[in-house]
């Protein structure tokens, strides 16, 4: 299944939020699991210097992480497939 980043904002006095927006978007993903679509959350990356933070999402097209992030409360920049293979 391809991995995708929801790219948002996150301001440096905001990062405490990060956590509330991975239990959000955990959420979300398990409540869209409960039908025919295979949502999850894989992991959150913050990059504090450009004040973005991504949100590893593995689902079968862009349109569901989309969901899941608009089910999250997110207000995504983009959602982007990502080759997030490790050697």
């Amino acid at each position: 299944m391809p991995s995708y980043l929801v790219e948002t904002y996150l301001a440096h006095g905001q990062t405490g939020e990060r956590a509330a927006r991975e239990r959000r978007v955990r959420a979300a993903a398990d409540e869209l699991s409960q039908g025919a679509t295979r949502v999850r959350f894989d992991r959150s990356i913050y990059v504090p210097e450009d004040e973005l933070c991504f949100f590893v999402v593995d689902a079968p097209s862009p349109r569901e992480v989309a969901l899941a992030a608009r089910h999250a409360g997110l207000d995504p920049i983009r959602v982007v497939e990502a080759d997030l293979a490790h050697d």
